[in-house]
């Protein structure tokens, strides 16, 4: 890459504030939404919730979200890493690793199949997301070695890294930063773009000392400090577990999304003025008035629609 064309890409780089809908029917389905979101999933993430009890909770709420019409699900091995696969029947020559969020405890593909699918629908793209495994029985770096085990099985099986993008939500947005930093420092081929939603970027949690948003449907500084001690006690500051802190330089173009009413918010501003300065093509999409990882709600939320279309473009953008 000359430093011209790096410069060009580079110039582009903005933060987008996006307005939420304004129809009378997506306001009031906005409404409900984060009521009853709130309603089921604070408690559901509090740090005196067991883990297996949360995982159980979180299997069942996902039972009840929509999936994509025309999009077939299929157990899949990537090396020792199982997972599925989201395809349309004639799905393009791109691939999607999708590693799901769920604060590195909780969380799989089963819980995920919903934004998986209106993705590799919009995308026609197959999306493979991987049950990597879990703390507290395996504690970092197992999420970190699982994640970078599926990419070199998509490369030792003909995809080719370029038509690959990397994409995650909240933990699964740090674990794809720190898998794309890995693979650079291993030399290995990069993927040709990068996604990254509500990502948790920095486990030290320097912001911990402001109030927490009135928006936020989910998450507590609490919730987040108990994922910390599960995972990573000891590692916190290490850029493999915490991205923010460490060299971002010489990643592929990455979008961000995330939503105004959400705690970690400031992550993903630091990120989109880190991979700035870093002279990384990157898109900051804030999505006003929306909540943690959003776009889950897809086919039911317009912007969380809008949202997919947007990862949709970014896994078949061009180079330019």
């Amino acid at each position: 890459m000359t430093t011209s064309s790096s410069n060009t890409r580079t110039s582009n780089n903005k933060r987008n504030n996006i307005a939420a809908p304004q129809g009378a029917s997506q306001r009031i389905i906005a409404t409900i939404m984060r009521g009853t979101l709130r309603t089921l999933l604070k408690p559901m993430f509090s740090p005196a919730m067991p883990t297996p009890a949360l995982r159980l909770g979180l299997r069942a709420l996902a039972s009840t979200m929509f999936t994509a019409s025309g999009i077939r699900f299929q157990p899949i091995q990537l090396g020792s890493v199982a997972g599925e696969a989201a395809a349309s029947h004639e799905p393009s020559d791109k691939v999607v690793l999708y590693l799901h969020g769920g604060a590195y405890c909780v969380g799989s593909p089963a819980t995920h199949r919903s934004i998986c699918s209106y993705l590799a629908k919009a995308s026609n793209a197959t999306v493979f997301a991987i049950d990597y495994r879990l703390a507290p029985e395996h504690p970092y770096p197992a999420a970190n070695d699982d994640a970078l085990i599926a990419y070199r099985w998509l490369l030792d099986n003909g995809y080719a890294a370029g038509q690959i993008t990397i994409a995650g939500d909240s933990a699964g947005g740090g674990l794809t930063l720190s898998t794309a930093m890995r693979l650079r420092d291993e030399d290995l081929p990069l993927p040709g773009s990068l996604i990254v939603l509500s990502p948790w970027a920095d486990l030290t949690h320097p912001t911990k000392h402001l109030p927490e948003p009135t928006g936020e449907v989910m998450l507590s500084w609490p919730t987040l400090e108990n994922a910390v001690k599960q995972y990573a006690p000891n590692h916190r500051d290490d850029p493999r577990v915490s991205p923010l802190l460490g060299d971002l330089s010489q990643l592929p173009p990455t979008l961000i999304i995330t939503g105004s009413d959400e705690i970690l918010l400031n992550d993903s501003e630091r990120l989109y003025s880190a991979l700035s300065a870093a002279d990384v093509e990157v898109r900051f999409n804030v999505y006003q008035d929306r909540w943690h990882v959003f776009p889950a709600q897809a086919g039911i939320l317009k912007s969380a629609n809008d949202a997919i279309e947007e990862m949709a473009g970014w896994v078949n953008r061009t180079e330019t």
